[in-house]
């Protein structure tokens, strides 16, 4: 505790202007509720990676998730221990880039990264009712649809508003109760294994489709960043920060990695049903109807816990833009009953509700550009705040040998590359 202490005030003294976490204010975020909340961040399930099968068969899906990680997820969760640690305030990487570039630097990370945030949170609800309109026809369109958007995106907002820990733990049980029909989708398929299918490289005459390949993956492990917005809410941020990405990294790879090994080696390849949703259908071939009811009840849960860390992550870092100065003091303003930031997640909630009339793909096109140019901001910050204040104390520090380097180069071609992919897929679209 006096070290702990001891470091908060020397970190001050090198960083004036540092948003830190109130004194008094409620409880701290403790290890499993952060882990699970990195882990709706970045994941929220294996839901969503069946895309990958349909685009480039059995083999470079299983590929793609055993790899990707190493050169995209792993490096970017490297840099974030690193700058959680060592600057641990709320606002996350709108701190990194105001402390190495400036003020202007940092209100553009942060406008960047929050719009990207929010239109990602408008995503939530509108999957969440495309499922519920299954049971329910009746919200299908018209005002019953708009009205359930509404009241799904308030009740979800309140939630958020009563508190970190109390969405941390929820987040807990979400991710539990919904990696619970994998597990078991995955045991029963043990006997039905056909090892031979993990190498086809798909079905003779499917054309490969590696945007859709690579979209998909950059899509399911990407946002390892965001949790780093709550750093001033984590109990001892310096210890906790680097184990529970850690400990998200290994439940987010092994969430993808196993479902997509069990169900490609069990069941006959048919590309063009992998779609979104497949993991259910071949839960009921495997299982019966009981368990794809209950991935289906998974994926409603999981789609809860995604919108409940994306708004946290979102309203915290609006409470450090405040804290930084570069909104104004007022709309850093906590709840008196529960410590929560009432206007970000106030503000966080209507930008999400009025972007939630949207179309899907333009949503995600959105989400994916603005993220990219947050990234190539968060990276020259990493390498300039190593050049700019040396002499800073790092609780984790990242090794920059020629290894990492390499990574790093890779993931700044993924974001060009992604860059590229956003601008042309625009410019067809309005085209046709």
């Amino acid at each position: 505790m006096i070290e702990d202490e001891e470091h908060q005030q020397e970190e001050q003294l090198l960083n004036p202007g540092t948003p830190t976490a109130i004194d008094d204010g409620p409880k701290k975020l403790a290890l499993l509720p952060l882990v699970f909340l990195i882990y709706f961040e970045v994941a929220g399930g294996p839901y969503g990676a069946e895309p990958s099968v349909k685009a480039a068969g059995p083999l470079f899906a299983i590929l793609g998730f055993l790899v990707f990680p190493f050169i995209w997820s792993i490096p970017e969760a490297l840099i974030t221990a690193e700058l959680a640690t060592t600057f641990p305030g709320n606002g996350g990487f709108v701190i990194w880039a105001h402390k190495a570039f400036g003020p202007f630097w940092g209100s553009l990370m942060g406008f960047w990264k929050f719009l990207g945030g929010v239109i990602n949170l408008a995503s939530y609800p509108v999957l969440c009712i495309e499922y519920l309109k299954l049971v329910i026809p009746v919200l299908s369109s018209g005002a019953p649809h708009y009205f359930a958007i509404l009241a799904s995106t308030s009740m979800l907002s309140f939630l958020n508003y009563t508190g970190l820990t109390i969405v941390g733990y929820t987040a807990v049980t979400l991710g539990v109760v919904s990696l619970c029909p994998f597990i078991v989708m995955s045991l029963i398929s043990i006997p039905h294994l056909n090892p031979a299918r993990w190498v086809s490289l798909g079905e003779k005459g499917v054309e490969k489709d590696w945007r859709l390949f690579f979209n998909t993956l950059f899509w399911n492990l990407n946002f390892w960043d965001n949790a780093s917005t709550l750093a001033g809410e984590v109990e001892n941020p310096q210890r906790t920060f680097p184990k529970a990405l850690f400990a998200a990294g290994i439940l987010t790879c092994l969430g993808y990695f196993v479902p997509i090994l069990a169900v490609t080696s069990a069941i006959p390849l048919d590309q063009e049903k992998w779609v979104d949703g497949f993991f259910a259908d071949a839960a009921e071939t495997l299982a019966g109807k009981w368990l794809k009811v209950w991935m289906e009840l998974g994926s409603i849960l999981s789609l809860i816990g995604l919108f409940e860390a994306q708004l946290s992550s979102c309203a915290y870092q609006f409470l450090g833009m405040a804290d930084l100065g570069i909104l104004p003091k007022s709309f850093g303003a906590r709840s008196k009953w529960f410590g929560t930031p009432r206007v970000g997640i106030l503000v966080s909630m209507l930008i999400a509700l009025a972007v939630s009339y949207l179309s899907f793909t333009d949503i995600i096109s959105s989400v994916n550009f603005l993220y990219s140019l947050g990234m190539l901001l968060e990276f020259a910050s990493f390498l300039w705040l190593r050049k700019k204040m040396p002499e800073i104390r790092r609780p984790y520090q990242v090794p920059l040998d020629v290894k990492f380097k390499h990574e790093m180069e890779q993931q700044l071609d993924c974001i060009l590359v992604n860059l590229q992919t956003i601008l042309l897929q625009d410019i067809r679209r309005h085209q046709n």
